[in-house]
């Protein structure tokens, strides 16, 4: 199985604007599962007949739509996008559901946001009971990409994690954005590794392929494996060359770090 999991929205592009066929685009190359973003734009029979043909796992799509977590006015709302992707996720047999806090409420105290951020949280984690879907919460980076957003911090989603205390609630750990915030990633995540259910990459700057940037990914790679983490890395990048170039050098890196 590959240690690879190709982000459909920005990587096969090559195959057309239909998910379907960058589906099968991956699979051809040897990738054994996707992931996707929003669902209610896109042909889910179509999607899900392309899966079935090719044997590939699709690994995670978005509780669509993104809703602030941290606004209990948006409680409600939030649950019912929960409830519909879950219809979703099970026809199309994906484990997880992404998840993101939005942005900090200005004027309304952190504490009060977290605690409707946790609350909300657990809400959503009950729907999933008796099913096997995970929620996923990813933190974000506030520097580039995601200014304002409320959940930047790995440390602290772990912690909401753990305090939330569901089966069906797991970390997202995109390790573009915690390296964007300057986060030492063995030390954020520490002996918490069995409270991520998700690993993504992307260079930095740029989010562009490992390999185009700064990183270590050897080293980032190496650390994860060492740390637990046994599931795939998800590629959630702008690929600055042909997707199947792009992926050479990560499947190497990804694959010896073992």
């Amino acid at each position: 199985m590959s240690s690879i999991a190709a982000n459909l929205e920005w990587l096969f592009t090559e195959a057309g604007d239909d998910p379907a066929d960058r589906i099968r685009a991956a699979a051809a190359h040897g990738l054994t599962a996707v992931e996707i973003w929003g669902w209610r734009d896109k042909d889910i029979a179509a999607i899900d007949a392309a899966l079935t043909e090719t044997g590939v796992e699709l690994l995670s799509l978005i509780v669509d739509p993104q809703l602030p977590l941290t606004d209990q006015g948006m409680r409600a709302p939030f649950l019912q996008a929960v409830a519909d992707s879950l219809v979703v996720a099970e026809r199309l047999r994906a484990p997880n559901l992404v998840v993101v806090s939005g942005d900090d409420r200005p004027g309304v105290p952190r504490e009060e946001q977290r605690t409707t951020l946790v609350s909300t949280l657990a809400a959503g984690a009950a729907l999933l009971d008796g099913t096997d879907v995970t929620l996923l919460l990813e933190p974000l980076n506030t520097r580039v990409d995601h200014v304002g957003a409320f959940l930047s911090s790995t440390r602290d989603g772990l912690d909401i994690v753990r305090e939330v205390g569901s089966l069906h609630l797991r970390l997202l750990l995109d390790a573009y954005h915690a390296l964007m915030m300057d986060e030492d990633i063995a030390a954020a995540v520490g002996p918490d590794i069995a409270l991520v259910g998700h690993v993504q990459v992307a260079d930095l700057p740029g989010r562009h392929e490992p390999g185009t940037g700064v990183a270590d990914w050897a080293h980032q790679f190496r650390v994860l494996r060492e740390l637990g983490y046994r599931g795939r890395f998800g590629m959630e990048y702008q690929p600055t060359v042909e997707t199947r170039r792009s992926l050479a050098v990560v499947e190497q890196l990804a694959g010896a770090a073992v």
